[in-house]
């Protein structure tokens, strides 16, 4: 829903049951990409916080 996209921490248990049975995933899957989600929204955290000259290392990647 657009509140669960706004707002990915509101996806409880009982909301990823649904995703899963509404996408024909399984709830590993489910899992799986939240956990992955997750781990990108920190390191973009941590890069927000480089500076710029850091910034500039990882263009090309």
């Amino acid at each position: 829903t657009p509140f669960e996209r706004a707002n990915p921490d509101s996806i409880d248990t009982n909301r990823r049951k649904r995703i899963a049975k509404g996408s024909g995933k399984e709830m590993t899957d489910i899992n799986a990409f939240m956990k992955q989600f997750e781990q990108m929204r920190q390191m973009m955290k941590m890069m927000n916080k480089m500076p710029m000259g850091m910034m500039k290392r990882f263009t090309g990647m």
